[in-house]
């Protein structure tokens, strides 16, 4: 009998004997700790069964061990912690290329138990998604399937539909997508940290996770030029810095592989498991692309009746509007560590018309840090725009630079600015914009203003 079969056996044997001695869940001790798979390259040659799919309860009760949950083996409601009353977090990995276990399971787990008392189960297919990629696509509904399985038994025991949330990441979001399409839309949520691009890009919606596979379906998009899926898929879609290249991320080809090309893929997850502890919040703009956004054409969230989404945990993102738009792009800056959330600083500049074009730099400063922005200035342009991550709240910028730093013989000599302006997207607090008129800046000579403000963030 292999290993994990026994590991199994003398789980289920455990819970068993002691429900029926002690007859109340409150007692129970459990020997072992469940733990998810992992698998090497001959094993996965020599498996029989290419599935193997198992899953691991975790609660409140026993947030460091995780407990085997098997609908055959166990009796819910005696022997599980399992909790039918509250709400059930379903965590669903995705490819793993070297077959080993995800380690970032448990502290997704335990963030979401922070945040709320639900039941959290994790999928642990490792065997069938390992090494050869395009043979674990042709898995993932399969696993799927078995899933439904589950689903339905808990149904049975009163588990409602709607009280199901799938958060899965990378291809686990496809593979919770089609579990959505088995049960006609009907579970509560999906939400799908980095989407799987490769063999989904083009695939039909029955194939791919999409709105209809669920009531509300958010999405997360940090490597959509990889490994990551472009197009929309959810009712709301958060593309962070972009959606591709992200802050701290290397992209340099000689870089390591992790900084090459997991980085951006996982930055999806650790900003939602960033967003989980509610330190600060991670706010989405709606907008038709990436480039109006930067360029300051996308300035609040009036197709949501003013209210932005938000990544997280709140229902619907935050949204309160009926019927809830579908594949909505939202757009948003972020830092380049925890906890990643960033203010949106738009930056206007007027100048009168220049016989040269010119750069000028532009700094905000506050009492502890700096940004800077270099803005190129055309001879057939005089309003610029452009939107800035900054750490600071527009009421703790204390001062602002402007220097000229054209080249001094085919550059702009010296430039008048009509007026230079600061804001804060969104609005929160409903703050009037910073603006100074008037500026005569030279090459060379730097001018700054200092900015006398009373800082309310709450």
């Amino acid at each position: 009998m292999p290993r994990e079969y026994k590991t199994i056996l003398l789980c289920v044997l455990t819970i068993y004997i002691t429900s029926l001695v002690l007859g109340v869940e409150e007692t129970q001790e459990y020997d072992e700790c469940a733990d998810l798979n992992n698998t090497t390259w001959l094993e996965y040659r020599q498996q029989r069964v290419k599935l193997q799919v198992q899953y691991l309860l975790l609660t409140r009760r026993n947030v460091d061990c995780a407990q085997m949950f098997n609908q055959e083996s166990l009796t819910i409601t005696q022997s599980s912690y399992f909790n039918i009353s509250r709400p059930t977090k379903v965590i669903i990995h995705g490819y793993r290329a070297l077959g080993n276990k995800p380690s970032w399971v448990k502290e997704l787990a335990r963030a979401l138990l922070r945040a709320q008392d639900v039941n959290v189960l994790v999928v642990d297919w490792v065997y069938g998604a390992s090494f050869a990629y395009n043979l674990v696509v042709e898995n993932y509904k399969e696993v799927a399937v078995q899933i439904s399985v589950l689903i339905n038994q808990l149904q049975k025991h009163g588990c409602k539909l709607e009280s199901f949330h799938f958060i899965g990441v990378s291809l686990g979001a496809h593979v919770a997508g089609f579990v959505g399409t088995l049960f006609e839309g009907k579970i509560g949520r999906i939400t799908a940290l980095d989407p799987a691009g490769p063999m989904f890009k083009g695939a039909d919606t029955f194939d791919r996770l999409d709105p209809s596979d669920a009531q509300f379906v958010d999405a997360i998009h940090t490597d959509a030029d990889y490994f990551g899926i472009s197009i929309p898929v959810g009712h709301v879609d958060f593309y962070l810095n972009g959606g591709k290249d992200q802050t701290g991320c290397a992209r340099s080809r000689f870089a390591s592989m992790y900084g090459y090309v997991i980085c951006d893929h996982m930055r999806a997850l650790h900003v939602y498991m960033s967003a989980l502890n509610g330190s600060c919040p991670l706010i989405g703009i709606p907008c038709f692309s990436y480039e109006d956004f930067l360029n300051g054409h996308c300035v609040n969230c009036d197709v949501f009746k003013g209210r932005c989404p938000t990544i997280g945990l709140s229902e619907k993102n935050g949204i309160t509007i009926s019927p809830i738009p579908k594949e909505q792009k939202l757009f948003l800056l972020t830092t380049s560590s925890p906890p990643f959330c960033s203010h949106h600083i738009l930056l206007e500049l007027e100048v009168s018309p220049l016989d040269k074009s010119a750069e000028v730099q532009v700094k905000l400063r506050t009492a502890n840090l700096g940004k800077e922005q270099r803005l190129r200035l055309q001879t057939d342009k005089t309003v610029y725009r452009t939107m800035l991550s900054h750490a600071a709240a527009l009421c703790e910028i204390d001062s602002i630079e402007v220097k000229n730093t054209g080249a001094r013989f085919y550059r702009q000599g010296d430039i008048h600015i009509k007026s230079v302006c600061l804001s804060e997207v969104p609005s929160l607090r409903r703050e009037e914009p910073l603006c100074v008129n008037n500026i005569h800046i030279s090459r060379g000579a730097p001018w700054s203003h200092d900015f006398v403000q009373v800082c309310d963030l709450f």
